[in-house]
Protein backbone atom coordinates (compact mmCIF):
# COMPACT_ATOMS: atom_id res chain seq x y z
CA UNK A 1 0.00 0.00 0.00
CA UNK A 2 1.43 3.37 -1.08
CA UNK A 3 0.65 6.44 1.01
CA UNK A 4 1.77 9.86 -0.13
CA UNK A 5 3.62 12.27 2.11
CA UNK A 6 3.86 15.83 0.85
CA UNK A 7 6.94 17.82 1.84
CA UNK A 8 7.18 21.59 1.74
CA UNK A 9 10.31 22.30 3.79
CA UNK A 10 12.25 25.04 2.04
CA UNK A 11 14.27 27.84 3.58
CA UNK A 12 15.72 30.77 1.61
CA UNK A 13 18.58 31.57 4.01
CA UNK A 14 19.85 28.32 5.56
CA UNK A 15 20.73 25.53 3.09
CA UNK A 16 20.69 22.88 5.84
CA UNK A 17 17.00 23.61 6.42
CA UNK A 18 15.95 22.54 2.91
CA UNK A 19 14.49 19.07 2.38
CA UNK A 20 16.47 17.34 -0.37
CA UNK A 21 16.12 14.20 -2.51
CA UNK A 22 18.59 12.56 -0.12
CA UNK A 23 16.20 13.17 2.78
CA UNK A 24 13.35 11.79 0.66
CA UNK A 25 15.30 8.61 -0.03
CA UNK A 26 16.21 8.21 3.63
CA UNK A 27 12.60 8.58 4.81
CA UNK A 28 11.24 6.18 2.17
CA UNK A 29 13.89 3.63 3.11
CA UNK A 30 12.96 3.85 6.80
CA UNK A 31 9.14 3.66 6.42
CA UNK A 32 7.61 0.96 4.23
CA UNK A 33 4.90 2.01 1.78
CA UNK A 34 5.69 5.72 2.01
CA UNK A 35 5.90 7.81 -1.16
CA UNK A 36 7.49 11.20 -0.53
CA UNK A 37 6.91 14.12 -2.87
CA UNK A 38 8.90 17.32 -2.44
CA UNK A 39 7.22 20.63 -3.28
CA UNK A 40 9.37 23.66 -4.02
CA UNK A 41 6.74 26.39 -3.57
CA UNK A 42 3.37 26.88 -1.92
CA UNK A 43 1.45 26.71 -5.23
CA UNK A 44 2.77 23.22 -5.94
CA UNK A 45 2.09 22.19 -2.36
CA UNK A 46 -1.54 23.35 -2.49
CA UNK A 47 -2.05 21.66 -5.85
CA UNK A 48 -0.91 18.30 -4.47
CA UNK A 49 -2.36 18.66 -0.96
CA UNK A 50 -5.71 16.92 -1.71
CA UNK A 51 -3.91 13.63 -2.36
CA UNK A 52 -1.61 13.74 0.66
CA UNK A 53 -2.00 11.46 3.66
CA UNK A 54 0.59 13.45 5.65
CA UNK A 55 2.50 16.71 5.30
CA UNK A 56 5.99 17.71 6.39
CA UNK A 57 6.22 21.51 6.57
CA UNK A 58 7.83 24.49 8.21
CA UNK A 59 4.51 26.31 8.27
CA UNK A 60 0.86 25.59 7.56
CA UNK A 61 -1.90 28.16 7.07
CA UNK A 62 -5.55 27.89 8.07
CA UNK A 63 -7.01 28.14 4.53
CA UNK A 64 -4.91 25.20 3.39
CA UNK A 65 -7.01 22.79 5.45
CA UNK A 66 -9.85 23.13 2.92
CA UNK A 67 -7.72 21.21 0.41
CA UNK A 68 -6.38 18.69 2.91
CA UNK A 69 -9.17 16.17 2.42
CA UNK A 70 -7.09 13.04 3.19
CA UNK A 71 -4.58 14.53 5.62
CA UNK A 72 -4.03 12.38 8.72
CA UNK A 73 -1.24 14.36 10.37
CA UNK A 74 1.29 17.16 10.00
CA UNK A 75 4.92 16.96 11.07
CA UNK A 76 7.36 19.84 11.35
CA UNK A 77 11.07 19.93 12.20
CA UNK A 78 10.45 23.03 14.32
CA UNK A 79 10.28 22.75 18.09
CA UNK A 80 8.29 25.98 18.42
CA UNK A 81 4.53 26.14 17.89
CA UNK A 82 4.62 29.48 16.08
CA UNK A 83 4.18 28.52 12.44
CA UNK A 84 1.47 25.86 12.28
CA UNK A 85 -1.84 27.74 12.21
CA UNK A 86 -4.86 25.45 11.98
CA UNK A 87 -8.57 26.22 12.26
CA UNK A 88 -10.05 25.74 15.73
CA UNK A 89 -12.16 22.91 14.33
CA UNK A 90 -9.20 20.99 12.90
CA UNK A 91 -8.56 17.55 14.38
CA UNK A 92 -5.36 16.79 12.48
CA UNK A 93 -2.54 16.17 14.98
CA UNK A 94 0.73 18.08 14.63
CA UNK A 95 4.04 16.43 15.55
CA UNK A 96 6.91 18.79 16.36
CA UNK A 97 10.60 17.95 16.27
CA UNK A 98 12.20 16.81 19.53
CA UNK A 99 15.81 16.49 18.38
CA UNK A 100 17.03 20.06 18.94
CA UNK A 101 18.41 19.73 22.47
CA UNK A 102 21.99 18.70 21.79
CA UNK A 103 22.50 21.21 18.96
CA UNK A 104 21.21 24.01 21.18
CA UNK A 105 23.33 22.74 24.06
CA UNK A 106 26.43 23.13 21.89
CA UNK A 107 25.47 26.75 21.20
CA UNK A 108 24.72 27.53 24.85
CA UNK A 109 27.92 25.95 26.10
CA UNK A 110 29.93 27.70 23.41
CA UNK A 111 28.43 31.06 24.36
CA UNK A 112 29.00 30.43 28.07
CA UNK A 113 32.68 29.71 27.49
CA UNK A 114 32.95 32.71 25.14
CA UNK A 115 32.06 34.97 28.05
CA UNK A 116 33.45 33.03 31.01
CA UNK A 117 36.88 32.35 29.51
CA UNK A 118 37.39 35.79 27.98
CA UNK A 119 37.84 34.56 24.43
CA UNK A 120 36.92 37.86 22.79
CA UNK A 121 39.29 39.75 25.05
CA UNK A 122 42.07 37.27 24.31
CA UNK A 123 41.45 37.66 20.60
CA UNK A 124 41.56 41.44 20.99
CA UNK A 125 45.06 41.33 22.48
CA UNK A 126 46.17 38.59 20.09
CA UNK A 127 45.59 40.88 17.12
CA UNK A 128 47.89 43.38 18.84
CA UNK A 129 50.55 40.74 19.64
CA UNK A 130 50.18 41.51 23.36
CA UNK A 131 50.85 38.95 26.11
CA UNK A 132 48.14 40.54 28.26
CA UNK A 133 47.81 37.99 31.05
CA UNK A 134 47.42 40.65 33.74
CA UNK A 135 44.59 42.34 31.84
CA UNK A 136 42.72 39.18 30.86
CA UNK A 137 42.94 37.14 34.07
CA UNK A 138 40.63 39.34 36.20
CA UNK A 139 37.80 38.77 33.71
CA UNK A 140 37.94 34.97 33.72
CA UNK A 141 35.27 32.87 35.44
CA UNK A 142 34.32 29.21 35.54
CA UNK A 143 31.31 27.12 34.59
CA UNK A 144 32.27 24.66 37.31
CA UNK A 145 29.60 24.66 40.03
CA UNK A 146 27.85 27.64 38.45
CA UNK A 147 24.29 28.23 39.60
CA UNK A 148 22.22 27.95 36.42
CA UNK A 149 18.54 28.91 36.33
CA UNK A 150 16.34 27.83 33.43
CA UNK A 151 13.22 29.88 32.85
CA UNK A 152 11.35 27.20 30.94
CA UNK A 153 12.26 23.63 31.78
CA UNK A 154 10.60 21.43 29.20
CA UNK A 155 12.24 19.06 26.75
CA UNK A 156 14.86 21.52 25.44
CA UNK A 157 15.62 23.07 28.82
CA UNK A 158 16.18 19.64 30.31
CA UNK A 159 18.54 18.71 27.46
CA UNK A 160 20.56 21.90 28.01
CA UNK A 161 20.76 21.24 31.74
CA UNK A 162 21.96 17.67 31.15
CA UNK A 163 24.77 18.97 28.92
CA UNK A 164 25.88 21.41 31.65
CA UNK A 165 25.68 18.94 34.51
CA UNK A 166 29.11 17.32 33.88
CA UNK A 167 30.62 20.70 34.82
CA UNK A 168 29.07 20.42 38.26
CA UNK A 169 26.48 23.10 37.58
CA UNK A 170 23.70 23.45 40.12
CA UNK A 171 20.45 23.49 38.18
CA UNK A 172 17.19 25.26 38.97
CA UNK A 173 14.40 24.65 36.50
CA UNK A 174 11.42 27.01 36.53
CA UNK A 175 8.25 25.58 34.96
CA UNK A 176 4.50 26.18 35.26
CA UNK A 177 3.50 22.54 35.71
CA UNK A 178 4.95 20.12 38.21
CA UNK A 179 7.27 17.41 36.91
CA UNK A 180 9.49 14.70 38.29
CA UNK A 181 13.18 15.68 38.37
CA UNK A 182 15.29 14.17 35.58
CA UNK A 183 17.56 11.28 36.44
CA UNK A 184 20.74 13.39 36.29
CA UNK A 185 19.60 15.72 39.08
CA UNK A 186 21.45 15.70 42.39
CA UNK A 187 20.49 17.04 45.81
CA UNK A 188 21.76 20.46 44.72
CA UNK A 189 19.25 20.67 41.85
CA UNK A 190 15.58 21.58 41.96
CA UNK A 191 12.42 22.30 39.98
CA UNK A 192 10.42 25.31 41.11
CA UNK A 193 7.35 27.24 40.00
CA UNK A 194 7.28 30.75 38.49
CA UNK A 195 6.20 32.03 41.92
CA UNK A 196 9.73 31.28 43.13
CA UNK A 197 11.48 33.19 40.34
CA UNK A 198 12.16 36.41 42.26
CA UNK A 199 13.75 34.48 45.12
CA UNK A 200 15.99 32.49 42.77
CA UNK A 201 17.33 35.34 40.62
CA UNK A 202 19.74 36.88 43.19
CA UNK A 203 21.57 33.54 43.44
CA UNK A 204 21.80 32.92 39.68
CA UNK A 205 25.12 32.92 37.81
CA UNK A 206 23.65 32.03 34.41
CA UNK A 207 20.03 32.67 33.46
CA UNK A 208 18.78 30.74 30.44
CA UNK A 209 15.45 31.50 28.77
CA UNK A 210 13.92 28.50 26.98
CA UNK A 211 10.32 29.69 26.84
CA UNK A 212 7.90 29.41 23.92
CA UNK A 213 6.27 32.45 22.37
CA UNK A 214 2.64 33.44 22.85
CA UNK A 215 0.46 35.43 25.21
CA UNK A 216 1.35 33.30 28.23
CA UNK A 217 5.00 34.36 28.10
CA UNK A 218 4.59 37.91 26.76
CA UNK A 219 6.57 40.29 28.99
CA UNK A 220 6.90 37.63 31.69
CA UNK A 221 10.36 38.85 32.73
CA UNK A 222 10.11 42.48 33.86
CA UNK A 223 12.47 45.36 34.57
CA UNK A 224 12.11 44.51 38.26
CA UNK A 225 13.34 40.99 37.58
CA UNK A 226 16.46 42.34 35.87
CA UNK A 227 17.22 44.38 38.97
CA UNK A 228 17.30 41.21 41.08
CA UNK A 229 20.15 39.62 39.12
CA UNK A 230 23.70 39.69 40.53
CA UNK A 231 26.08 41.90 38.50
CA UNK A 232 28.17 38.94 37.27
CA UNK A 233 25.15 37.10 35.82
CA UNK A 234 25.19 35.88 32.23
CA UNK A 235 21.93 35.83 30.29
CA UNK A 236 21.07 33.41 27.49
CA UNK A 237 17.93 33.43 25.37
CA UNK A 238 17.32 30.53 23.01
CA UNK A 239 13.53 30.44 23.48
CA UNK A 240 11.55 33.39 22.13
CA UNK A 241 12.20 37.12 22.25
CA UNK A 242 8.83 38.21 23.63
CA UNK A 243 9.61 37.24 27.23
CA UNK A 244 11.08 40.66 28.11
CA UNK A 245 11.20 44.12 26.61
CA UNK A 246 14.47 44.59 24.80
CA UNK A 247 14.67 48.12 26.14
CA UNK A 248 14.75 46.65 29.66
CA UNK A 249 17.53 44.26 28.67
CA UNK A 250 19.58 47.08 27.14
CA UNK A 251 19.18 49.12 30.31
CA UNK A 252 20.25 46.17 32.46
CA UNK A 253 23.33 45.65 30.27
CA UNK A 254 24.27 49.31 30.46
CA UNK A 255 23.76 49.41 34.23
CA UNK A 256 25.88 46.31 34.75
CA UNK A 257 22.99 44.19 36.03
CA UNK A 258 23.86 41.66 33.32
CA UNK A 259 27.53 40.89 32.68
CA UNK A 260 26.93 39.48 29.22
CA UNK A 261 24.15 38.14 27.03
CA UNK A 262 23.98 35.51 24.30
CA UNK A 263 20.87 36.27 22.28
CA UNK A 264 19.59 33.95 19.57
CA UNK A 265 16.00 35.25 19.47
CA UNK A 266 14.44 38.72 19.49
CA UNK A 267 11.14 40.57 19.82
CA UNK A 268 11.17 41.26 16.09
CA UNK A 269 13.19 39.22 13.63
CA UNK A 270 15.31 40.12 11.80
CA UNK A 271 16.70 42.39 14.49
CA UNK A 272 16.46 45.98 13.24
CA UNK A 273 19.72 47.69 12.31
CA UNK A 274 18.68 50.52 14.62
CA UNK A 275 18.50 48.24 17.69
CA UNK A 276 20.88 49.36 20.44
CA UNK A 277 21.71 45.70 21.08
CA UNK A 278 24.12 45.80 18.11
CA UNK A 279 26.20 48.39 19.96
CA UNK A 280 26.39 46.58 23.29
CA UNK A 281 29.92 45.24 23.64
CA UNK A 282 28.87 42.57 26.14
CA UNK A 283 26.29 40.98 23.82
CA UNK A 284 26.78 38.05 21.45
CA UNK A 285 24.10 38.11 18.75
CA UNK A 286 23.21 35.05 16.69
CA UNK A 287 20.41 35.30 14.08
CA UNK A 288 18.15 32.50 15.38
CA UNK A 289 20.59 29.71 14.59
CA UNK A 290 21.21 28.00 17.93
CA UNK A 291 19.79 24.72 16.57
CA UNK A 292 21.45 24.91 13.16
CA UNK A 293 23.48 21.94 11.92
CA UNK A 294 24.22 20.35 8.53
CA UNK A 295 22.48 17.20 9.85
CA UNK A 296 19.36 19.04 11.01
CA UNK A 297 16.86 17.47 8.58
CA UNK A 298 18.62 14.12 8.57
CA UNK A 299 18.03 13.91 12.31
CA UNK A 300 14.43 15.05 11.84
CA UNK A 301 13.81 12.28 9.32
CA UNK A 302 15.44 9.67 11.56
CA UNK A 303 13.37 10.80 14.54
CA UNK A 304 10.13 10.84 12.56
CA UNK A 305 10.75 7.35 11.22
CA UNK A 306 11.43 6.08 14.74
CA UNK A 307 8.22 7.67 16.04
CA UNK A 308 6.29 5.98 13.22
CA UNK A 309 7.88 2.62 14.01
CA UNK A 310 7.00 3.09 17.70
CA UNK A 311 3.36 3.78 16.80
CA UNK A 312 3.43 7.33 18.16
CA UNK A 313 2.85 8.79 14.69
CA UNK A 314 0.12 6.74 12.95
CA UNK A 315 1.04 5.04 9.70
CA UNK A 316 -0.16 1.80 8.07
CA UNK A 317 2.20 -0.92 9.21
CA UNK A 318 4.28 1.63 11.10
CA UNK A 319 4.57 -0.17 14.41
CA UNK A 320 7.42 -2.61 14.29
Amino acid sequence: MINKVLVYIKHPHVPAWNFTPEHKALLESRVAGMEVRICYNSAEFLQRLPEARAALVWHFEKPWMEAARQLKWIATPAAGRDWIDLPDTATVPVFHGRFHGMMMAESVLGAAFYFLKGFELSRHFQTRRKWARAKIAPHLKSLYRARVTFLGFGRVGTALAKAMKPFGCRITGIRRTAAAPPDFFTEADRILSPDDLSAVLPETDILIFVLPGGEATQGLFTREHFQLLPPACLLVNVGRGNVYKEADLVQALKEGKVAGAYLDVFETEPLAETSPLWECGNVLIQPHLSAASPQYLEWFVEELAERIRAGEVPWPGGRG
